[in-house]
């Protein structure tokens, strides 16, 4: 520390040193502490929780990265939180050690990224996109990955479940959030993309941010959270 200034020399990933308040240092370092020790992408609003009153989060999240950009893991945004991860030229080294996967089939890509662009989205707006008929196992695979949930109902008669991606899928495939998705000259400048494909074809912009209900979706209740499995009902006692 620079006793006559009060200021905390530290580095922050550029060609030159930086001079950070103390105040600001600490709440650096406390960020990094919790981010850390979690499992899981930790949010802002949690950080503002934690992190003393005086001090400006997103300016400590800008700082924070900044100190790892040049490191061994970086701080990347996932959705809604944060997270460290291998830095991108250097993941080849856990390739090996990594657990090997079973892979997706065809249908559950295709289904996975109708979910991803179109979200919230319901398996028959899904069958009537891909032209066949999406087997429930199909979703239940892509269910089990933890990349698409059960989000809502569609306020249509019947009310059919909508789905949509988690932050899991944005953790998984390196994305901040939804809309850093490829679009349509992306895909077809890394060759993803027949030349062939039909001259009216489009891939529609994903929602912005894809928590948010709109007005032709309602939230999942306990009532159908029991209905599909995904809530145990409650016991009465005698």
């Amino acid at each position: 520390m620079d006793q006559n200034t009060g200021k905390i020399i530290a580095f922050s990933g550029q060609t030159s040193s930086k001079s950070l308040d103390s105040a600001l240092f600490e709440a650096i370092r406390m960020a990094e502490a919790l981010i850390f020790a979690s499992s899981e992408p930790v949010s802002a609003r949690h950080l503002r929780d934690k992190l003393p009153n005086d001090v400006d989060t997103a300016t400590v999240l800008t700082e924070l990265q900044k100190l790892y950009s040049v490191r061994g893991v970086n701080l990347i945004r996932v959705g809604d939180g944060w997270a460290f991860r291998t830095a991108s030229d250097l993941s080849f080294l856990l390739a090996r050690d990594q657990v090997q996967q079973k892979k997706l089939s065809r249908a559950a890509l295709e289904v996975l990224a109708i979910i991803a662009y179109h979200q919230p989205v319901t398996r028959a707006e899904m069958e009537d996109i891909r032209g066949v008929e999406t087997a429930k196992g199909t979703l239940d695979t892509l269910l089990e990955t933890g990349w698409v949930r059960m989000r809502g109902r569609r306020k249509t008669p019947g009310r059919p479940v909508t789905y949509g991606t988690t932050e899991g899928f944005l953790d998984h495939f390196g994305l901040g959030e939804i809309r850093d998705l490829p679009g349509m000259d992306e895909l077809r400048g890394a060759g993803l993309l027949s030349a062939r494909l039909p001259a009216n074809l489009h891939i529609p912009q994903p929602p912005a941010d894809p928590g948010l209900y709109g007005d032709d979706e309602e939230p999942l209740t306990d009532i159908d959270l029991e209905e599909l499995g995904l809530l145990t009902p409650k016991v009465e006692d005698d």
